[in-house]
């Protein structure tokens, strides 16, 4: 075992020393010798036609380089989507052209239209101000039914209509669902909105790019959550720059939630501008500019029903959503709302006939793609309001309605085409029963009342599937793109150890919880081992960090190069001791031969490795260093049952969340003080979907939440001290760590206990209310309580 900070170790991250001392390294903060700055000219208007663009006066203002416009990309690829989805009907999905600059037409605010280069960013922006374009306007369309209907303005007219595919899901399912539907005993019916979300990192997009002439090579460095994947959709796709020419580099990332996943215009035009003008070009959003353009998230419309036999067995599921895409489709957004959203759609509970239809549409806005949870926070909100709903209507116990209906047998198919490997979905509710103090609540409520304010209980259930592979499977589903992952060990000769990952670190923690998992495997201290990560010139390819996919994948890829590892070590040490590989043993940093006190330590092995006397070469080469690619066999499905307790105001509909708990079950846990942070952080963002957030256009696509003074980010003083429990570990059955994703859980399982709760509340009260949208906002729940 390794001295401490091993596996199981509460061990504080590393990485925070650098952070909170001011002394990270981010995008922002590399400066390239003679770099230029470039200003993006972006559309004011949500639709409409470029009818006249002067760049004149503006190139001739003090330090202005050069100004690049559409006409300058009509020999470049446009931004790619990395996954194609397949209609219910067999058709591939409506793909439309996205372009670096906009080319004859915007479609949406904050399009961009011209970027000018200049010596300074103060001298860009003037510039760009001085740039003369005049936009026709054309009819813009927001609301997705809308953009549906016969006669509605297309977003690209060059498509058939606005509908991206129409999804059905499974297909086969479909007639013994509505089957289940005529027979049931109960029906309970909920339209509800996932509204759309702005994911506000606090460190907004930075690009830099730069061109070497003399070796015709590229290098950008970029916020990104996935280098190596950049590199390969934008030197393959948009550039045309072999891989082996270009280098992407994602230093210090402050936080992504998703939106740092894709890839972006502003990437590829950085890189592009830093040849045609032979200088490093560097853009840094504003936060106002990152409205306009980061991709946003949710913003889903659904009808769910919930079938019910005569003893509240759930019978069947069904779901119509429309799902928005914006003006263009980014990255992964196409997966969204299908095969991140409708595989998840059976939940915890054993509903044996389930069906999912999704349509997606584009409207005149940025366009949406993952964000934290990413489909599956949308799923969960569905199932759990319905859920909720119908327990009210039955006038049974919400909790004793999930657990009556809960999968209890594992390995468990579900009727949505995954199979949970593990779980114990009673175990955890019976935890957040406890750690919740669901007998006290009664009196609380009492209490409550006595203040004249009035209390609710939520609870909810969650599942979801992380580590998004195997590749085989995401590849037949539409995937662009493996979803494996890698690493490579190299050990010093000292004993030291450095290792490259292909996983990106934005605040998980890599470079304290991946040195735990080797130090165990190696028997020595943790702090001898350094990570790598974020430059693709040092990393082996990987696919980046979403998903909560980085110990189950890229961390089973470091466990199978760090067995190499040891495999080789091991006849290293049999040399040294004259003596049968076989009866080599390994532990505590010690190899020893079985039956002897014969022992040599681990920075013997290594030295010998690199300073081979004493082994035969022809036998085993020199050297200590191992690489190892890991591809899933299924998704991990961490789960979790969780508890919200509110007080609404009854004088002016004001929603405090004053109780939150969370019993969640992450399988084997590396470092449970990152996995608390990972929960917290989730459940706050949770809360401040169910209670502030709200990214809003007007009917001309104009975006009214552009800022921090109209969208509502949550702040301490909206969230609760947690109580957060992770002791019903089921482990995963096939990676070698045993582990399950805890990134994103947080954010799934808390909206829907939140409005639970509310709901709950405002029932306690004698109001009729069986539902409010998110944000449940005090406006909406006074005028809920209005009737």
């Amino acid at each position: 075992m390794p001295k401490d900070g091993g596996i199981g170790d509460a061990t504080k991250r590393r990485e925070d020393v650098r952070f909170l001392s001011g002394t990270g390294n981010y995008t922002d903060d590399i400066n390239v010798a003679g770099q230029a700055y470039v200003h993006f000219l972006r559309s004011d208007v949500a639709h409409g036609k470029i009818t006249s663009l002067d760049t004149a006066a503006a190139e001739a203002m003090p330090g202005v380089i050069r100004i690049f416009t559409g006409k300058d990309f009509e020999g470049v690829g446009g931004i790619p989507c990395g996954w194609q989805v397949t209609d219910k009907h067999g058709e591939p999905m409506q793909e439309p052209a996205h372009p670096v600059l906009a080319q004859g037409k915007v479609r949406h605010v904050g399009d961009p239209i011209a970027a000018v280069v200049a010596e300074t960013r103060e001298q860009a922006r003037d510039a760009a101000e001085a740039i003369e374009v005049e936009i026709e306007d054309l009819p813009a369309v927001m609301d997705m039914k809308a953009a549906l209907e016969e006669g509605a303005p297309k977003v690209h007219d060059d498509l058939t209509s606005n509908l991206c595919y129409d999804w059905g899901f499974v297909e086969d399912n479909k007639a013994a669902t509505d089957a289940a539907f005529e027979s049931a005993a109960h029906v309970t019916t909920l339209e509800l909105v996932n509204q759309r979300l702005v994911a506000n990192p606090m460190e907004p997009r930075v690009a830099v790019g730069a061109y070497n002439r003399a070796g015709d090579d590229y290098t950008l460095y970029t916020t990104s959550q996935n280098p190596h994947v950049i590199r390969l959709l934008m030197g393959a796709f948009v550039l045309g720059i072999p891989e082996h020419k270009l280098t992407v580099i994602a230093p210090d990332v402050g936080g992504g939630f998703g939106s740092k996943i894709y890839h972006y215009a502003e990437e590829a035009f950085v890189t592009f501008a830093a040849k045609a003008i032979n200088r490093p070009v560097k853009w840094t959003s504003s936060r106002s500019e990152a409205f306009i353009s980061d991709a946003q998230g949710r913003d889903h419309v659904t009808k769910i029903e919930l079938a019910l036999d005569a003893e509240n067995n759930f019978t069947a599921l069904r779901t119509e959503t429309y799902a928005n895409m914006g003006a263009y489709l980014s990255t992964f957004a196409p997966c969204v709302p299908t095969y991140l959203h409708g595989t998840l759609m059976a939940g915890n509970y054993k509903t044996p006939n389930i069906y999912v239809n999704v349509k997606a549409v584009f409207t005149n806005t940025v366009p949406v793609d993952a964000y934290r949870g990413a489909g599956r926070p949308e799923a969960t909100y569905q199932l759990e309001r319905v859920i909720d709903k119908a327990a009210r209507e039955l006038k049974v116990d919400p909790i004793a309605l999930r657990r009556q209906n809960f999968i209890t047998e594992f390995p468990y198919a579900t009727p949505v085409a995954v199979e949970y490997d593990t779980g114990d979905y009673v175990a955890t509710m019976d935890k957040l029963e406890e750690i919740a103090d669901v007998k006290g609540f009664a009196a609380r409520r009492a209490e409550s009342e006595k203040n004249g304010k009035l209390r609710g209980l939520g609870v909810n259930c969650y599942i979801e599937a992380c580590g998004i592979a195997p590749s085989a499977l995401v590849g037949a589903l539409g995937a662009r793109a493996g979803l494996y992952d890698a690493a490579t060990v190299r050990v010093n000769a000292t004993g030291s150890i450095s290792v490259m990952v292909g996983a990106h670190s934005h605040g998980q923690g890599h470079e304290t919880a991946f040195p735990q998992v080797v130090a165990e495997m190696l028997g020595i201290d943790p702090g001898m081992i350094d990570i790598v990560h974020g430059d693709t010139s040092k990393i082996p390819f990987g696919m980046g960090t979403y998903g909560s996919r980085s110990l189950a994948v890229c961390g089973s890829a470091m466990v199978r190069a760090t067995e190499k590892i040891i495999n080789k070590a091991k006849k290293i040490a049999a040399h040294l001791m004259e003596a049968s590989e076989a009866d080599i043993e390994f532990k505590d940093g010690q190899f020893s031969v079985a039956g002897t006190d014969k022992s040599v330590a681990w920075g013997d092995v290594t030295l010998a490795a690199y300073v081979p006397h004493n082994y035969p070469l022809e036998e085993i080469e020199p050297g200590l260093e191992e690489t190892a690619f890991y591809d899933p066999a299924n998704f991990t499905y961490p789960s979790g049952a969780y508890a919200c307790e509110v007080e609404v105001d009854p004088e002016t509909g004001k929603v405090t969340v004053e109780r939150f708990a969370a019993a969640d079950d992450f399988g084997n846990i590396i470092n449970p003080m990152i996995v608390d942070g990972q929960v917290h952080g989730g459940i706050g963002q949770g809360i401040g979907q169910a209670l502030l957030e709200q990214c809003v256009y007007d009917e001309s696509g104009q975006l009214l939440t552009g800022s921090y003074m109209d969208y509502a980010m949550p702040r301490a003083d909206d969230v609760p001290f947690y109580a957060v429990d992770h002791s019903c570990q089921t482990p995963c059955t096939h990676n070698p760590l045993g582990v399950k994703g805890c990134g994103e859980a947080g954010a799934i399982g808390s909206p829907p206990s939140v409005v639970n709760a509310v709901i709950d509340a405002l029932q306690s009260g004698g109001h009729t209310v069986t539902h409010i949208d998110m944000p449940v906002s005090p406006s909406r729940v006074w005028q809920a309580m209005q009737g």
